[in-house]
């Protein structure tokens, strides 16, 4: 058989033979005097082999080791390994099934929000946040937009334990009376500070961050003044970087009132 005619057989490609060739899989054939391998039952056997092997999810060097393993002992443990394996997997794709499952309901509610997919801790707290500023005319405070993407992202990149921590603040917060009307005065505040010719000596900083400060829980401005859910000194420095001069200015003053306040 030449290589077209045992690959249709077996059901493979031309092209996986000569990769098996190449891997040490399968060896080369015996060629005919035009050149052309002469493949044999044997090898078409062989080819079976592999193919089965790699169906059941084996990586090449996996099938290498039990096609040298004559007594099948190795295959025995390696199939076993394959079967915990596939049943870790099914366990994450059923935890994705739920997670996914939660924003499809969110979005038929229509409280799907241009950061997601996010957790179903922050998706909560984003509904929370939403349906206390429900009902105010005019568009969306870009501070305020920009919060929900560093909420997003934290809930990404902080450790498990550091995000449940923040996120139970921030719902702690967003719950408290008159919590919507304290941040919606904030992000006018921190808004109007948007320029980047404003000076961080403008008079405007101190009264943004004092009212911010207002809002911050001591144990989110740990957490980011610390750099506990801000990963490091460099992310940090980008999060500063984001704003303007003044606004930064006006949150850095804010954190070390509340650090202040905490001692």
């Amino acid at each position: 058989m030449r290589i077209g005619e045992i690959a249709a057989l077996v059901g493979v490609t031309p092209r996986a033979v000569r990769h098996y060739h190449h891997q040490g899989l399968l060896p080369e054939p015996a060629r005919q005097a035009n050149g052309y391998r002469d493949y044999s039952v044997r090898d078409a056997v062989l080819l079976a082999r592999i193919r089965r092997l790699t169906e059941l999810g084996l990586g090449l060097d996996e099938v290498r080791d039990i096609l040298a393993d004559d007594a099948g002992r190795e295959l025995v443990e390696v199939l076993e390994e394959l079967d915990e394996d596939l049943a870790r997997q099914q366990e994450r794709l059923a935890e994705r099934r739920v997670r996914l499952g939660a924003l499809l309901a969110s979005a038929r509610d229509g409280r799907l929000t241009a950061e997601g997919p996010v957790s179903a801790e922050l998706a909560a707290l984003f509904g929370t946040i939403a349906e206390t500023g429900a009902g105010r005319p005019g568009p969306e405070s870009p501070m305020a937009a920009r919060d929900r993407e560093l909420l997003a992202l934290l809930d990404t990149v902080a450790p498990a334990g550091e995000r449940e921590r923040l996120l139970g603040a921030m719902r702690r917060m967003t719950e408290a009376p008159g919590a919507a009307d304290r941040a919606h005065e904030v992000y006018a505040l921190l808004d109007a500070l948007a320029d980047e010719d404003t000076g961080a000596d403008d008079p405007r900083v101190e009264e943004a961050a004092r009212a911010l400060a207002a809002c911050i829980p001591d144990e989110v401005a740990e957490g980011l003044g610390t750099g506990g859910a801000l990963p490091d000194s460099a992310f940090r420095d980008a999060f500063f970087a984001d704003f303007s001069p003044a606004q930064a200015a006006a949150v850095r003053r804010a954190l070390r009132i509340v650090e202040e306040r905490a001692r």
